[in-house]
């Protein structure tokens, strides 16, 4: 943690992530492409992660490898298995060629899988009906558990068989992991449920398995709710408790803080307008005309913010060392000094970059450091687009080819 006679640090000036030595703090964040119609790398899919190497961005991610195929959100998204690795390495040499890192976002997404496109149960720390899939999610054995704790492991070396320089563990958005932490949707009796020590014992052992497998070959870093944002949901005490435990576990060289259910409280994380009628559209009846009618209480709004989740992050680094990167509403160069000054070492962004991949390049260009301003205007209509390729709609009305 660093204290106040310490000098911030330039966000544009090369950093170490464990082994890895990026060339500015700022990492493209994960968000689902949708370009993957067979579980495996497309030009579209290396095209979509091209661009932010090519606009100066410190490192992208590639979201969302799955590590089983039950635990993919739908049964497009990539998993991570021998096949897929001569496309993933395809990728991974196109964005070193832009002189940026990439990391694999690695995770099963529980009781936020889509079993109906899957063909398989979703996991889940007990039954659980699953407005996604409309079908009840499975409770996860503990055996389930060991598979899948050992299935993060497996994707890890993959990750590093393809030329990852890092992975990120979806400990967020009550995905698997993050489900057994929440209480409101882990009421287990067993080892894995009741006390906070019982629920984190999942997160912890995947972390766990993963360093295990890749050593110190490539970073390890995570994505940990700070809060679900429904009642009965993960609070800051718990997550932050967490935090520590993983910190003290080891096995982390950097943790990114999120927020949001993507099961119960989609918005909670991305701030902005509801695009309630664009995320209808994508889906069939009856489906559609449920969105439109009960949308608003799903899909609720939240008024846009700078560094919107900068007050709840402020409380994991007084407390912490571990490297930790700030995500949510980082656009400009004023956000990621005020981000370096308040003690973070990396930043992560999302929709800004999707907007506009060069804003990196851009902004290391303004000498000003206060001239370029992110084109984004938050309405967040990007978000139902993950179903036929994620992309600005302001920029690219029209779907890429895969």
């Amino acid at each position: 943690m660093r204290t106040p006679a310490d000098a911030a640090p330039d966000v544009l000036a090369p950093a170490k992530l464990g082994p890895l030595t990026l060339r500015n703090r700022i990492i493209k964040a994960a968000t689902f492409e949708g370009v993957t119609p067979d579980a495996l790398v497309t030009d579209a899919l290396i095209d979509y992660h091209v661009k932010p190497a090519a606009g100066g961005i410190g490192m992208t991610t590639v979201a969302y490898c799955a590590v089983a195929p039950e635990g993919r959100t739908d049964r497009h998204q990539i998993w991570m298995r021998p096949e897929a690795v001569p496309g993933l390495r395809r990728l991974t040499d196109a964005v070193h060629a832009q002189g940026a890192a990439v990391s694999a976002q690695i995770g099963h997404a529980g009781p936020v899988a889509n079993a109906k496109s899957n063909r398989l149960p979703a996991l889940a720390p007990g039954r659980l009906f699953s407005p996604i899939s409309m079908k009840t999610s499975k409770a996860a054995t503990e055996e389930d558990i060991r598979r899948v704790t050992e299935a993060h492991a497996n994707a890890a070396r993959t990750a590093v068989e393809a030329g990852f320089d890092a992975v990120e563990i979806h400990l967020g958005h009550n995905y698997f992991a993050s489900a057994f932490l929440s209480p409101k949707l882990n009421r287990r009796k067993d080892a894995y449920g009741g006390s906070l020590e019982n629920r984190a014992k999942v997160a912890r052992g995947v972390v766990r398995a993963v360093r295990d497998a890749v050593g110190d070959r490539i970073a390890v870093t995570a994505k940990l709710n700070m809060a679900d944002g429904v009642p009965g949901g993960i609070w800051l005490t718990e997550s932050l408790q967490t935090a520590k435990w993983l910190e003290e576990d080891g096995g982390l060289d950097a943790l990114e803080l999120t927020a949001g259910s993507s099961l119960l409280n989609p918005m909670y994380l991305f701030r902005g307008d509801a695009p309630i009628p664009e995320f209808a559209a994508t889906f069939p009846q009856p489906t559609q005309l449920g969105i439109k009618l009960m949308g608003k209480k799903f899909l609720i709004a939240y008024p846009y913010q700078e560094a919107f989740l900068l007050e709840y992050a402020r409380q994991f680094r007084a407390e912490m060392k571990l490297p930790l990167i700030l995500l949510g509403g980082i656009t400009n160069r004023e956000t990621m000094d005020l981000a370096m000054a308040e003690g973070f070492e990396f930043v992560a962004m999302g929709r800004a970059i999707l907007r506009e991949p060069d804003l990196i390049n851009r902004i290391a260009a303004d000498e000003s450091r206060r001239a370029v301003k992110s084109l984004c205007i938050h309405c967040n209509k990007c978000m139902p687009t993950i179903y036929s390729g994620t992309r600005c709609v302001v920029v690219d009305p029209e779907p890429p080819r895969t």
